[in-house]
């Protein structure tokens, strides 16, 4: 009876620390969430990553935890994203988040802003600087918690009816531009639109708008830009490296199990990695299609790109005078900014540049 009575009492814990938990302690309850996209389902790229992030999600829990994604307008339209996940509409939501920099320019810090980190640097900035951590405190704002969940890596400058020879050709341009650049391309004299991506090719075909951005070769065509516009000029030096967000509801997140979170978190960054690596092997591919197709690639002018780099500074230090959260988070992003860059100096650019002129 003795004996009985202290496996009765013990035997569980000894049993854990056998490592052969009954299954009822690894029991979950079944979760079902919505997630919500700025994206069309037309682009297996971006949208596409919400959907890696929702299939891992089940894989690791046995389709106990299932994520039904919606493309933007099935649930709430893009500009209503940060509103459903922070009401509870949706537990969450995958964005862009400097679409929503009108909210507050701190937005555009977790995501892109002119003459930023390259793709590896965010990544770096959030993972093991402060990035991650100062990000979330803004967010907490918002009733969110966030999760790097992808990039694109660099972006092309976009699609142009004229070639940008000198700075007086971006005067009265009225050009789509996303995000943050747009209040850069205003003080350049140009005429900032906000288009969605769905509705970029009508009006360009329209000339509603003069040029328009997106973001590289192998969306830009699937969008078919390349029939409206004859020129694709590059650099997109407002997004060297824009970085998707995935943002939770804080009390929905908060309910879950410890697995359920560490599961998240996983699935997230197993996406944030993916996105990126379908872009840099379907990017050539397109642009080669693109060029066959008689479009020309035109480098911009580097008067242009000093003309901009000015006026981004210019900006950076106005907002810093009158928003503090924005001067928390960039002081430390353009101080990693500064470290980084000088390390990619000897290394990674030196690289790239030789490989990029050798004969292969």
């Amino acid at each position: 009876m003795q004996r009985r009575s202290f496996v009765h009492g013990a035997g569980l814990a000894g049993v854990l620390a056998a490592g052969a938990a009954p299954a009822v302690v690894h029991a979950q309850a079944s979760v079902r969430w919505r997630l919500t996209s700025s994206f069309p389902k037309s682009l297996d790229t971006i949208f596409g990553a919400a959907e890696t992030f929702a299939k891992k999600v089940r894989d690791m829990t046995g389709g106990k935890f299932e994520i039904s994604v919606h493309a933007a307008g099935e649930v709430m339209p893009s500009p209503a994203l940060i509103d459903g996940v922070q009401n509870g509409t949706v537990e969450m939501g995958h964005t862009a988040p400097y679409y929503y920099f009108g909210k507050d320019e701190t937005f555009a810090l977790g995501c892109a802003i002119p003459f930023g980190l390259n793709s590896r640097q965010m990544t770096a900035w959030m993972y093991e600087g402060n990035g991650l951590k100062l990000m979330r405190e803004f967010y907490a704002k918002y009733n969110m918690i966030s999760f790097p969940m992808g990039n694109t890596g660099a972006q092309m400058g976009g699609w142009f009816r004229k070639e940008i020879k000198t700075i007086a050709d971006m005067k009265g341009l009225k050009f789509r531009v996303g995000g943050f650049a747009g209040k850069v391309c205003e003080r350049l004299g140009s005429v900032p639109q906000n288009i969605p991506g769905g509705e970029i090719y009508q009006a360009l075909e329209k000339g509603t708008i003069d040029a328009a951005e997106w973001v590289g070769p192998y969306d830009d065509q699937k969008l078919g830009f390349n029939k409206v516009a004859q020129f694709y000029h590059y650099p997109g030096w407002w997004e060297g490296g824009p970085q998707l967000d995935l943002l939770v509801n804080q009390k929905a997140y908060d309910g879950l199990s410890a697995e359920y979170k560490a599961i998240i978190e996983a699935a997230a960054a197993y996406a944030h990695t993916d996105m990126q690596a379908k872009y840099d092997v379907k990017n050539p591919a397109a642009l080669r299609q693109l060029v066959a197709s008689k479009t020309k690639l035109v480098a911009f002018p580097k008067s242009v790109m000093d003309a901009a780099y000015k006026a981004s500074m210019d900006i950076y230090s106005e907002i810093s005078d009158k928003n503090p959260s924005w001067k928390k988070v960039y002081t430390d992003y353009a101080n990693f900014r500064k470290e980084a860059n000088l390390w990619f100096r000897f290394t990674e650019a030196r690289f790239d540049s030789y490989m990029q002129s050798a004969k292969l």
